[in-house]
């Protein structure tokens, strides 16, 4: 079996990181959503992956190389326009092959894995295999019907009107059949080849569909809001670890990570929470579920249910809750050290926050 990864699209909705970076390479607990992502694929024995990048591809190489960091051996595959997940395959064809493949949504965390529905479809192998999560408003994904084995009746994309609360996580298996489907769907209106139509075209032409539900904790991370989220979900699993300097006049308590190189001085950290390699923090409080990236410099700040990017910079800046820094941004300072601030600071941007 293979993979397929799909890399590419705008991210409009975390604008303004998108502006510089790929979605895919927002860090969720101090890594990349991809990372995770192709961690889940390589869990389940599949290390030949293919990459549909777009204009981020130097973006994500540089960060991903050839993936034997990871264990895996990973193959970029250009895909010029966004012109949907299905044609996203049709770039793949030559990787595929008549192998069977998963393909996976690059921006979707699954954190407790698909190893379930991996095994599912090795024991079945239907033409095609969707996993499917239980959502509160189905108008917002697309959607799929299926009966109590779990054979898929039908799927509609954003329905008005839903006849089932089960949306397609992100996370799809398929046989060759696939390819046969796309070769005979034509685009929709907004002029893109939906993968929900190549689904749909199989359970018409007969062949065997199945859906599996997934019970862990999934999250498309397309908006801050998620991010946040997500991030919040990864670091609760986190193990104590102190690899970098602690000084006597500060206190951990909890699951706190401090990386390699990094330097703690006259602050408090409660945990969840991972500071990264190199950085330093000094004179702060850090309240639970903050990751701070690599190369960052805290001081006089108070920070909890944040995510600080590498290489940001925030000095007396009070109290920030819910934020998000982006890389090389610099913030700070503030009048009044009392207020709660909600901030969202793209790339390489300096702020000033009065109080």
């Amino acid at each position: 079996m293979k993979a397929l990864v799909l890399s590419g699209g705008a991210g409009t909705r975390l604008r303004p990181f998108s502006h510089s970076m790929p979605k895919q390479l927002i860090p969720v607990a101090n890594k990349p959503v991809l990372e995770h992502v192709l961690d889940n694929i390589v869990a389940i024995g599949v290390t030949d992956i293919g990459i549909v990048v777009g204009d981020w591809e130097p973006e994500i190489t540089a960060v991903l190389g050839d993936g034997s960091r990871l264990g895996a051996r990973l193959t970029y595959l250009r895909q010029d326009k966004p012109l949907g997940l299905a044609h996203c395959v049709s770039v793949a064809r030559d990787f595929l092959g008549e192998d069977d493949f998963v393909m996976y949504l690059g921006d979707c965390m699954l954190v407790e894995g698909v190893a379930e529905a991996a095994e599912e479809f090795a024991r079945v192998r239907p033409a095609a295999h969707v996993v499917v999560h239980k959502v509160a408003d189905p108008s917002a994904f697309g959607v799929v019907e299926m009966d109590p084995e779990g054979t898929v009746r039908r799927l509609v994309e954003k329905p008005r009107e839903a006849r089932s609360d089960l949306a397609l996580t992100g996370v799809y298996f398929f046989t060759p059949d696939i390819h046969r489907a796309i070769a005979a769907i034509e685009p929709s209106e907004r002029g893109e080849l939906e993968i929900t139509d190549a689904i749909q075209w199989l359970v018409t032409d007969g062949a065997e569909v199945r859906a599996g539900r997934y019970h862990g904790y999934w999250k498309d991370t397309g908006r801050i809001d998620d991010v946040l989220e997500c991030n919040r979900k990864l670091l609760d699993g986190l193990v104590r670890r102190i690899d970098g300097e602690v000084d006597e006049a500060s206190e951990l308590s909890g699951a706190v990570v401090v990386e390699p190189g990094a330097t703690v001085v006259r602050s408090r950290i409660e945990g969840p929470a991972v500071i990264g390699a190199g950085t330093r923090v000094e004179d702060c409080v850090i309240g639970p579920h903050t990751s701070a990236g690599r190369g960052c410099a805290l001081t006089g700040s108070h920070l909890d249910y944040s995510i600080v990017l590498d290489g940001a910079e925030i000095h007396r800046a009070g109290r920030l809750h819910g934020s998000v820094i982006g890389r090389f941004a610099v913030v700070g300072p503030v009048t009044d050290d009392d207020n709660r601030r909600r901030l969202v600071i793209g790339d390489h941007s300096r702020v000033q926050v009065a109080g």
